[in-house]
């Protein structure tokens, strides 16, 4: 079991943020996010795409954004769990609260403060009868950097941006991570994707790089024990079975609240319910921000959720410090600065 003084669940733009606030007030943060990397939501949905209603900055992508949020949380060294929800929380009898994942991990924390947004982005199942057997295995909703995959018919599910990127990303990698095969399967010969992607993908299966299997996946096909084929009914209503080593599903995220919904918070119309002195929930020492909460006049804006996420730092402060804590400014704050390794204090 690890301890810590704060959990941050959500590693969205409004998590990162209450890591700064919570290392500002010199609380020490764990982080848990489902998704494999940082961003949420901002980088995953809008890597690519402009926001321009972040003060002080006329635009930026959200994968830039992202990136400038991890450059100011360095210096308080958050610990990292990416790739696990938070399945479990349990109030302890000498205080705090056991946060349990689904990697097994077990985090004491003194609180917890949930930035999980609309709830955890989880990958969009494919959901055939028998192929959940796979998952992990021959079954993949995403793949590791630099995962070798040479020698294998790859098979990728899915007719959005993220099924076409991963198809060409695949088809034109070097050896040994490139597969002998990459075939694109969708239910039309239709793709979602920017024009230049899609000229992309023109150009790769003039060239015989990718392959496109069309029809609705409506089963699996199994050879002594592995996974040997997906079975495709076309669009004239024929069937085939689309031959694969590997099936890389890529059909979007989904949000969920999950667990978060069973731990006896609060919850207005599937919100958490806070106050927004402090942006605690109805349980002392958990506090929640941004898209995952309600109360009136809430907007769901990153600049709402950074407010919210400096004000539930203080609250958590001064709630365990047991007294009111003096504002200091960065600006000004020598103690401060020491955190932020700047000035006299940092040199």
């Amino acid at each position: 079991m690890l301890r810590t003084d704060a959990v941050v669940i959500g590693a969205g733009p409004v998590g990162l943020f209450q890591v700064f606030q919570l290392g500002l007030q010199g609380l020490a943060c764990h982080v848990i996010d489902a998704l494999p990397r940082a961003g949420g939501q901002c980088a995953e949905l809008y890597g690519d795409k402009p926001i321009y209603d972040i003060p002080g900055i006329a635009v930026c992508t959200g994968q830039e954004l992202t990136e400038r949020l991890l450059a100011q949380i360095r210096p308080f060294a958050p610990h990292w769990h990416l790739g696990q929800q938070a399945t479990a929380l349990e109030p302890q009898a000498g205080g705090g609260f056991l946060v349990h994942t689904s990697q097994g991990t077990r985090l004491h924390a003194r609180a917890v403060f949930i930035a999980a947004g609309v709830g955890a982005f989880l990958p969009r199942a494919l959901k055939l009868e028998g192929l959940a057997t796979y998952e992990g295995t021959q079954l993949r909703y995403q793949l590791d950097a630099g995962e070798a995959l040479a020698g294998q018919h790859l098979l990728v599910h899915g007719g959005g941006e993220a099924a076409v990127a991963s198809a060409i990303a695949c088809a034109t990698a070097p050896e040994p991570l490139r597969p002998a095969r990459t075939t694109l399967q969708h239910r039309r010969d239709v793709f979602d994707a920017p024009p230049d992607m899609l000229a992309q993908l023109h150009a790769l299966r003039a060239a015989g790089r990718i392959e496109v299997a069309i029809g609705m996946a409506g089963g699996i096909v199994e050879t002594q024990g592995r996974l040997a084929a997906l079975e495709l009914t076309t669009p004239e209503g024929s069937t085939l079975r689309q031959p694969l080593d590997l099936l890389l599903v890529r059909l979007g995220l989904v949000p969920r609240l999950g667990p978060i919904a069973d731990w006896g918070l609060l919850l207005e119309r599937k919100q958490l319910v806070v106050d927004t002195a402090t942006f605690a929930t109805s349980v002392p020492g958990i506090h929640a921000v941004g898209d995952a909460i309600t109360y009136p006049g809430k907007r769901k804006l990153i600049l709402s959720g950074f407010h919210e996420a400096t004000l539930a730092a203080f609250g958590a402060a001064e709630w365990l410090a047991g007294r009111k804590l003096p504002l200091e400014y960065t600006t000004s704050s020598e103690r401060l600065q020491g955190l932020l390794g700047v000035g006299k204090s940092g040199s």
